[in-house]
């Protein structure tokens, strides 16, 4: 996990958002190998291992997205580096090519599949519900395995930064709360959050 990445992350037990506070064990330059994240409001504790961030409750990723790299890039409409986006389920199969497309844009690997690592290019997160801080990402892409649950998609597209966009590869059926939806196709919708 990418040290600044504490910034934006958010306890998963139902409360009112908190930051969450770190205490590193084993660092390698700017990334947690290894220690715990603890809330305030609540007192509960996540592991990192191995860079991982398992806050409970997640199921990995069972395929690859349908989206192209290429197609996801074009839907974020993202220019310069800086920040982050979230590939959340069998989205975050697209890491490789979506890193080159997206330079100097760290990405963060939300239920991945098994075996998928925490590395220079993204981080990885575990969770049963979306770990991501409100208005802090500049966009999010949400797998086939997980657009079809109103959490999932609501939660992403919360967290997207007020303007930027959430890429979902599922049905549209009106989108977010708080998203004005700008195209749509058969299997996928784009929507800028207002």
């Amino acid at each position: 996990m990418f040290i600044e990445l504490t910034d934006h992350l958010r306890c998963t037990e139902p409360h009112n958002e908190q930051f969450l506070v770190l205490l590193p064990g084993v660092l390698d330059g700017r990334r947690v190998v290894s220690g715990d994240l603890g809330c305030p409001v609540c007192g509960k504790v996540v592991r990192v291992e191995e860079g991982v961030v398992d806050f409970g409750g997640g199921t990995a990723a069972a395929g690859p997205t349908a989206l192209p790299a290429e197609a996801i890039a074009t839907f974020l409409g993202l220019s310069g580096p800086g920040g982050y986006v979230g590939l959340v389920g069998a989205a975050s199969s697209a890491v490789e090519a979506l890193a080159a497309l997206l330079p100097g844009i760290r990405l963060i690997l939300v239920n991945p599949a098994i075996g998928a690592l925490d590395s220079a290019a993204a981080s990885v997160l575990r969770a049963g519900r979306l770990p991501l801080k409100s208005g802090s990402m500049r966009g999010v892409v949400v797998g086939e395995d997980l657009a079809t649950s109103l959490q999932w998609v609501e939660d992403s597209a919360q967290a997207v930064l007020s303007g930027l966009r959430i890429v979902v590869a599922g049905p549209a059926s009106g989108g977010a709360a708080g998203t004005e939806v700008l195209a749509e196709s058969d299997g996928c919708w784009v929507g800028r959050r207002r």
